[in-house]
């Protein structure tokens, strides 16, 4: 009794610490007054201001079209270098997964001026193509690393014999491979998205003057102090990613057939 008592806290005050930031500043989103430690009342003034801000929309345009481009774009690429790379040999195999984890646990600071010296030595303007260009290279990893799983549950012969019924080879693999490994490229994608969406360090070293995403520009106003727009409108993206993973997990629930009793 006392041990489920003691492991109940334990998660209790996990998910504290992780919710409790993402509650007040929800509760910020609908305070009246300017001031963190002064509730002025119940208002939607901060979400009608949030969307005539022309600065924090266009951000947010550019940043949903980045994330979007780069995050379809990477998992094109990532999805066909898995199926390459799972056609390999396990030596030449093992030594480019190898390779894919390098960008993973590298710092972003160095990746972000890597990619920026890159861009500087081939006399590349770094605007809004720098920013997609980057984000691209370092989602690849993970959509990699989100299908190969998926190509390795696969039965090795299933292509070969589609092929063998008469099926060229590039309608055998979206007729019979990508169906089954199609979970693991909806993943990579989601995955890719949200990291692309996040980041700030890698577009802060990449990004022109004349372009802003999210995460930059909050960094400007952090330094002129946070505008309560800001708080609506991370509000906002909370529960549609809320609302998004809900819809997910019904929709995986759903499909699952219940089994019958003998």
């Amino acid at each position: 009794m006392v041990k489920k008592f003691v492991e109940r806290s334990y998660i209790a005050l996990i998910l504290i610490f992780l919710y409790a930031p993402i509650g007040i500043l929800i509760v910020l989103s609908f305070n009246a007054s300017k001031s963190r430690a002064k509730w002025g009342g119940f208002t939607f003034h901060w979400y009608q201001e949030l969307f005539h801000n022309e600065a924090i929309m266009s951000a947010l345009t550019t940043t949903l079209i980045i994330a979007l481009s780069s995050a379809f774009i990477a998992t094109v690429l990532g999805t066909a270098a898995a199926i390459a790379m799972n056609g390999m040999n396990k030596t030449p195999r093992t030594i480019l997964m190898s390779i894919t984890n390098i960008p993973m646990l590298n710092a972003d600071i160095v990746t972000g001026i890597s990619l920026m010296l890159v861009f500087v030595a081939l006399k590349f303007t770094l605007g809004f193509t720098s920013v997609l260009l980057s984000h691209i290279t370092f989602n690849i990893p993970y959509v990699i690393l989100s299908v190969m799983p998926k190509l390795r549950q696969l039965n090795p012969h299933t292509f070969e014999a589609a092929q063998d019924l008469g099926a060229s080879p590039l309608y055998a693999f979206f007729k019979v491979i990508l169906p089954d490994i199609f979970p693991g490229v909806l993943s990579g994608f989601f995955l890719a998205f949200t990291m692309s969406l996040d980041d700030f360090v890698i577009t802060h070293f990449t990004k022109g003057p004349e372009i802003n995403t999210l995460s930059t520009k909050i960094y400007t106003e952090v330094r002129k102090g946070i505008k309560p727009e800001i708080y609506a409108l991370s509000t906002i993206m909370f529960i549609t990613v809320l609302l998004l993973l809900v819809l997910i997990n019904r929709r995986g629930t759903e499909k699952k057939v219940p089994l019958r009793k003998v």
